[in-house]
């Protein structure tokens, strides 16, 4: 679960971090009454759940309280990668003389937290780790120790820090693995950590993320979801209802499988013949023919989708009962949508036989299923 700026920012003021003066603001009113009390130049910032806020427009600077005022009328109520803005942050400007990367995260392959560190900050990690991969500094983190004094020393020598700013860095590299562990995080990041030309170190930007699954030991967090303030959007918030992972896209293809691995390799494969996917869902293990009822139901609420692709792998999940949900499904369909399905696993054959009364075409591999739907949806072969 993605934390906005401003929440981040509070998790990293509770373990010592320093951060901007400034608050939130909701109206143009709020953000004039923020400026007069900082007096001094100000940073606006949409407070949103996507990346690339500045690069949409959505980071300016004022000089004067009237212009805060007027830069936040049009910031408020704007649309930056699909998500509505309905606060800003309104921060202190900052006399900045060097930029830095600090960022913790998992690193699945090895099942253990890293730690990165950078002084390239200011800009994406993942273009300094393709043009400049040798001005990235990374340390593994024994998860039963944790980080230790010793090494975020180390860390922060191995990115080319010295003396004083050495010291200083390896001290906020610290506090930023007491909110990696605290926060139950997936990832959090400041980006950049500022130096400012008095020498002061101070965390202009704030990532966080926490592990959903970790999300009942959160109790602000699960109140957020239940009132729906997390910018859900409304069909993710009924998917997470009823217990099921949807995230909502750009595209126009709905995809439905069981196990996100099996929805990712779904999209790449939609994506490999030309087409969009709408959607990411997944129905989970052991899913029954409700669910797949449920499944097909809020991707086809979706007002862009114009076909969907079903990529059912069976182990607890059976194929018979996803069939099912699919008949049941396309009975309560006012028109016809476009479908590829491929089902194959446990009762594969019963599941085939079920959607063969029903008149229902399905395919038996993936690849297969990826080209026609793109194919039906894209009035054409694919590319």
């Amino acid at each position: 679960m993605r934390q906005f700026e401003f929440e981040a920012k509070e998790a990293f003021r509770k373990v010592g971090l320093s951060i901007p003066r400034g608050r939130t603001a909701q109206s143009s009113d709020e953000a004039e009454e923020i400026a007069k009390e900082l007096a001094c130049p100000v940073i606006l910032k949409v407070q949103v759940l996507a990346g690339g806020r500045g690069k949409a427009g959505g980071i300016k600077r004022a000089k004067t309280p009237k212009e805060a005022r007027v830069i936040a009328g049009k910031l408020l109520g704007m649309e930056i990668h699909g998500h509505r803005v309905k606060r800003l942050l309104v921060e202190e400007c900052l006399d900045i003389a060097k930029e830095i990367y600090v960022g913790i995260t998992v690193d699945r392959e090895k099942r253990k937290p890293v730690a990165i560190c950078s002084g390239m900050g200011g800009v994406d990690i993942e273009k300094v780790a393709e043009e400049h991969p040798e001005k990235i500094a990374r340390l593994t983190i024994n998860p039963l120790m944790g980080m230790r004094e010793f090494e975020a020393r180390r860390l922060a020598k191995a990115a080319g820090f010295n003396g004083r700013e050495l010291l200083n860095l390896s001290r906020i590299i610290m506090q930023l693995w007491r909110v990696f562990s605290d926060n139950d995080a997936e990832l959090t990041e400041i980006n950049p950590l500022i130096v400012t030309t008095d020498g002061k170190f101070m965390a202009a930007d704030a990532r966080l993320n926490v592990d959903d699954s970790s999300l009942f030991r959160h109790k602000s967090l699960m109140e957020r979801l239940e009132k729906g303030v997390a910018e859900l959007t409304e069909l993710e918030l009924r998917a997470r209802e009823v217990g099921m992972t949807y995230v909502e896209l750009k595209g126009d293809i709905g995809i439905i499988g069981n196990g996100a691995g099996l929805v990712m390799a779904t999209m790449d494969a939609v994506h490999y013949y030309g087409g969009k996917p709408a959607n990411f869902l997944d129905v989970g293990g052991g899913a029954t023919a409700d669910r797949m009822t449920q499944a097909l139901d809020i991707v086809l609420s979706h007002p862009d989708v114009k076909g969907v692709f079903i990529n059912i792998l069976g182990g607890i999940t059976r194929c018979d009962e996803m069939a099912n949900g699919i008949v049941s499904s396309q009975k309560n369909l006012r028109q016809e949508v476009p479908m590829a399905i491929r089902l194959i696993g446990t009762r594969e054959k019963e599941g085939a036989e079920i959607l063969r009364k029903a008149n229902i075409p399905f395919l038996e591999t993936m690849d297969a299923a990826a080209r026609l739907i793109v194919e039906k949806t894209s009035g054409g072969k694919p590319t």
